[in-house]
C-alpha cells in the first residue's frame, strides 16, 4: 500500500458507497418516471428545464452542452430528438465571422416541460427531499462544496 494515500476509514468507504450507489441509481430512476410519464429523458428535460428560465428560452448548443459536461455530440442528439417532437427548434447563427447554433424552447416545449413538471417534482420529492427531510438543505448545502470542486457553477441548472 501507498504510505502517502490518505485511505478511507471505516466509516467514510461506507458512506461513500452510498453515495455511489445514489450516484449510480438515482440517475435511472428519474429517468424512468419521465420516460414513463412524459415520453422524456432526464437529459432533455434538463435541457427543457434549462432553456425555460433563460432570456428568450434560447441558448447555444455550447451552452446547453455544459450540462452534458462539454459533450456536443450528446447533446446535438438530444436536441435532434427534442426537436423531432416539436419542443425545441434550432437556428444556425453566424457574427463576428462565427457560425454557431441556438436552440430556443417552444411553446409546445414550454407546455410539455410544464405538465411533465409535477411529475418529476415528486419523483425528487419521493427519492430525494422527503427521505432526508430536515437534513436536505444541509446536505445540498454539502454537495455544493462537490460541484465547486468539480468547477462546475453553482445554484443554476447550467
Amino acid at each position: 500500500m501507498d504510505d502517502d494515500v490518505r485511505w478511507l476509514d471505516a466509516g467514510e468507504r461506507s458512506a461513500w458507497i452510498n453515495v455511489a450507489k445514489v450516484l449510480l441509481t438515482l440517475p435511472g430512476a428519474l429517468e424512468s418516471q419521465l420516460l414513463r410519464d412524459a415520453d422524456l429523458t432526464l437529459f432533455g428535460y434538463m435541457i427543457l428545464a434549462r432553456l425555460s428560465v433563460v432570456p428568450e428560452a434560447t441558448l447555444r448548443m455550447s451552452e446547453i452542452a455544459e450540462m452534458a459536461n462539454g459533450s456536443l455530440p450528446r447533446t446535438s442528439h438530444a436536441v435532434t430528438r427534442l426537436e423531432d417532437r416539436g419542443w425545441v427548434a434550432r437556428t444556425v447563427c453566424t457574427g463576428q465571422g462565427r457560425r454557431f447554433t441556438v436552440a430556443t424552447l417552444t411553446d409546445a416545449g414550454r407546455a410539455h416541460l410544464e405538465a411533465a413538471a409535477p411529475g418529476h417534482v415528486a419523483e425528487v420529492r419521493r427519492l430525494v427531499v422527503d427521505p432526508l427531510g430536515a437534513d436536505f438543505l444541509a446536505v445540498g448545502g454539502s454537495i455544493e462544496r462537490v460541484v465547486e470542486a468539480l468547477g462546475l457553477p453553482t445554484g443554476t441548472l447550467a
